[in-house]
């Protein structure tokens, strides 16, 4: 059963007799609102209660200024918090997932993890794959996740990673277009 596009009667006569319009937002503005509040209003708020912060986020140019919203509710549960969280970081762009191939002999996952911090990436997660049929036998594809500051800094890091001679065999990071 979908969603309903409306809220419920008695929300949506309220709504209908003082509002001028509704607008609706995306689980990605929901999360990055979430993010918003808690990084810089120090704000914990369920995801209801970002919703008008993701609508600014969403269609900054619907709001005529000066604007405020209301944050309400504190009621999330604290693994979906985490949850929503990660989302709002990687909808914000500030996760960047690649895989890169590498020679399979010493200190060569070490050169592209300095590289890395170097970058002012943060690497969060990483997989290495030796056995893969795609692969050479003397190479190896490293998958990382890093965190980054934003989507422009994401971009700088695959630039840079490349003009080092590194093999990118994917990336990938929300809101960004060009892949590898």
């Amino acid at each position: 059963m979908g969603v309903p596009s409306r809220p419920g009667d008695i929300p949506f006569g309220i709504l209908s007799a003082h509002a001028g319009r509704v607008v609706t937002v995306s689980e990605e503005s929901l999360s990055r609102g979430l993010v918003l509040c808690l990084e810089r209003a120090k704000q914990v708020v369920e995801p209801a209660g970002a919703a008008g912060v993701a609508a600014l986020l969403e269609h900054p140019r619907d709001f005529v200024p000066p604007v405020v919203v209301v944050l309400s509710g504190g009621n999330i549960d604290p693994l979906l918090l985490a949850k929503l969280l990660r989302h709002g970081l990687s909808a914000a762009g500030r996760y960047l997932a690649f895989r890169c191939r590498l020679p399979d002999h010493p200190g060569s996952l070490a050169k592209l993890l300095a590289d890395l911090a170097g970058l002012g990436a943060n690497v969060l997660e990483v997989g290495h794959e030796r056995l893969a049929p795609r692969l050479h036998v003397d190479e190896v594809e490293v998958g990382l996740q890093v965190e980054t500051r934003g989507p422009e800094h994401c971009g700088d890091v695959i630039g840079a990673l490349r003009a080092a001679g590194f093999r990118l065999t994917g990336s990938w990071a929300p809101g960004w277009s060009r892949s590898c």
